[in-house]
């Protein structure tokens, strides 16, 4: 057995040779298929990774507490949270890393004749904690500057560059509505988060400067907390969600006028939504290889025609019809499966060129990679064995006197 599948193999390779341009167009379909698949595949690996990676830089275990629910039908107007929520919840909850309460606006900033309209955040330190910000240069506030609502600021990677381009900002001063403020540190860049949010487009100043000179309020918009490591967020938020039940007076059979975002969910839901969407192009793509599989078998059948004589002949001296059979069923499995390696090597190459344009991961994944070529395989035993059938039950008699 070994040794007639050897001889249909080198067989089956004379023949393609004699032919090297019309097998290369036969195999051009599986060749598309198994680049489109593949293609498709690590793309939307790289988006999963890529939205895993941008929530992941949010902050490590974090929840946001906001004031109202989230969707249509939340609340117009709902109480916020007030600076004792937050150190109520640093009090009470155990295993937290961080709590930082948050208030924003947007504004426009002006460092000497450049001006950019940005976000404005007025926080703690324990929000360079909780987000997993780290200072590129200079400092994060001191307790006297926090403590007394100074005129001082850090600020993202984004509102560097567009305010002072390639100079550094640290000791410089940066004017922000009608505070004049000292920028002591900036932050490294995180880049996107999710939904397309640019998280190094801000300034952030001291709670109290925040509260007092530019809302007029003392506010709260959000409260960030981010869980120990190895702690059970679910039972942090929990106890969080216990809380601030009590503290804004929730009734037992009331909806909470709160609610608390788990980035983990975020991450669960975008990461889900890209590897569905992956799968209906993947399997879109296959579909391609199916068309490529019925071109194999159209020029499988040509073949045939065109060498029944030669069919004719070794029937006539001796070959019996499995032999006939495994040298056209082994010729049409080497059309396809060099149709997969040429698509697989197209499609690596195609697929790092287009994560780069597109500013994803380039996820390698050799399981799709030999899922795809097996496929391609299959292909050809499955369109070439009713060509290799036809060859193998032609009549030596007739095939001897076919012109």
């Amino acid at each position: 057995m070994p040794l007639m599948l050897w001889n249909a193999l080198i067989l089956a390779l004379r023949s393609i040779q004699r032919n090297a341009m019309r097998s290369f167009l036969t195999t051009l379909g599986v060749i598309i298929g198994v680049a489109a698949v593949i293609i498709m595949v690590t793309l939307g690996s790289g988006a999963t990774a890529q939205v895993t990676r941008q929530i992941a830089s949010l902050g490590s275990n974090l929840l946001v507490l906001i004031p109202g629910q989230m969707g249509p039908g939340r609340a117009a107007s709902v109480s916020p949270f007030r600076e004792d929520d937050a150190q109520a919840v640093a009090r009470d909850i155990a295993h937290l890393r961080a709590v930082a309460p948050v208030a924003s606006r947007a504004v426009t900033a002006v460092a000497g004749n450049r001006s950019w309209s940005t976000i404005v955040t007025g926080t703690t330190n324990q929000y360079f904690l909780a987000g997993n910000w780290s200072i590129a240069n200079g400092r994060m506030f001191t307790e006297s500057e926090l403590r007394a609502g100074a005129a001082v600021c850090v600020i993202g990677a984004t509102a560097r560059r567009e305010l002072y381009v390639t100079e550094d900002p640290v000791g410089s001063r940066l004017r922000i509505k009608n505070i004049s403020c000292d920028v002591v540190g900036l932050l490294e860049s995180k880049g996107q988060a999710g939904l397309g949010r640019d998280q190094d487009d801000v300034i952030v100043i001291p709670l109290r400067t925040f509260q007092r000179r530019i809302a007029g309020n003392q506010d709260i918009q959000s409260i960030h907390v981010s869980v120990e490591d190895g702690a059970s967020i679910d039972k942090a938020q929990e106890a969080i969600v216990a809380l601030l039940r009590e503290r804004r007076h929730v009734g037992p059979n009331e909806d909470n006028n709160f609610s608390v975002i788990d980035t983990r969910q975020i991450a669960q839901t975008l990461s889900g939504t890209t590897q569905v969407l992956t799968l209906l192009l993947g399997a879109v793509a296959a579909v391609s290889l199916v068309v490529g599989g019925i071109g194999i078998m159209n020029i499988m059948l040509v073949s045939v025609t065109e060498r029944t004589r030669e069919i004719g002949i070794r029937l006539a001296i001796g070959a019996l019809e499995r032999e006939v059979l495994m040298q056209f069923l082994v010729e049409a499995v080497v059309l396809s499966s060099f149709g997969g390696v040429v698509g697989i090597l197209f499609a690596l190459g195609s697929s790092a060129l287009l994560a780069r344009l597109l500013q994803v991961p380039f996820v390698f994944s050799p399981g799709i990679i030999a899922l795809a070529f097996l496929f391609a395989a299959a292909v050809g035993v499955v369109f070439g064995i009713f060509p290799a059938r036809k060859a193998a039950r032609l009549d030596p008699i007739d095939a001897l006197r076919h012109e």
